[in-house]
């Protein structure tokens, strides 16, 4: 199951994570954020041990979201290192988002 990311935890769990990290940001009324959803829940999954794969919810985490420019969403942040290593804005195939976090790993 992907990780709750908040403004409280995301330095410790994203930022200071020596694995690739995955940070959906969404919104329960955000319908292709609905979408994309189960992918990111699968990616949980199936990169456990690899790779962090979280989500914030920008109406709880205002911080966080304007630190990194979320403007709209979905957006998929691909982070290594402290550093957006890739990003993905709006719904778009489970695939794409594999390749992404694949071309991190």
């Amino acid at each position: 199951m992907a990780l709750e990311i908040t403004d409280a935890n995301f330095e410790e769990i994203v930022l200071k994570s020596d694995k690739p990290v995955v940070v959906d940001f969404w919104a329960e009324w955000c319908g292709p954020c609905r979408m994309i959803g189960p992918s990111i829940e699968d990616m949980a999954g199936e990169y456990d041990g690899r790779a962090i794969v979280g989500k914030v919810n920008v109406d709880h985490n205002p911080g966080v979201s304007a630190q990194f420019g979320v403007r709209n969403i979905p957006t998929v942040l691909f982070i290594k290192g402290g550093e957006v290593a890739d990003k993905v804005v709006g719904a778009v195939p489970k695939a794409q988002l594999t390749q992404k976090l694949d071309a991190i790993l």
